[in-house]
């Protein structure tokens, strides 16, 4: 395994915190003088309660406040909350590498059910590559895969 040097881990953990839109702020820490509640976060945009967690590479997400079937959700808003011992009580993973089943429960980020403008813009688009992963390919003439087409056969 390669081991990287603190300004290229923070380079990296940063560009994949930028994509999978982990840009939230870490929770404040209260101090142990204070008594003060301390209300959760809302959305700027649809004024929604949002929880942000840590992520397993030091960043922050926020993520909506229920679990909702996978299939419901675009594959790159899908988390788990994991507990990782000697850490904080739990930590946002992203479900990247299997595709978990349709009604298996997944928290998903918070824009995947934001109902701004600009979230849903980018739900749909996230569908949407969903949807071209999913179609069948075929082997051209070069030797790179294309989506299959519908053939005309009427000769």
């Amino acid at each position: 395994m390669a081991e990287l040097c603190n300004a290229c881990w923070n380079d990296f953990a940063n560009d994949l915190a930028e994509y999978e839109g982990a840009t939230a702020p870490p929770r404040p820490e209260p101090r142990p003088e204070d008594t003060e509640w301390i209300e959760a976060p809302e959305c700027p945009e649809c004024h929604g309660e949002i929880m942000a967690f840590p992520t397993n590479y030091d960043r922050w997400i926020y993520l909506a406040l229920r679990e909702v079937p996978a299939k419901e959700i675009p594959s790159r808003y899908r988390w788990r909350l994991m507990e990782i011992p000697r850490q904080y009580s739990h930590v946002a993973v992203r479900i990247a590498a299997t595709q978990p089943l349709p009604g298996e429960l997944v928290r998903p980020a918070h824009v995947a059910v934001c109902v701004s403008p600009d979230a849903l813009a980018a739900v749909e688009e996230a569908r949407a590559s969903d949807l071209r992963r999913a179609q069948p390919r075929e082997p051209d003439d070069l030797g790179d895969a294309r989506p299959r087409g519908r053939r005309d056969i009427s000769g």
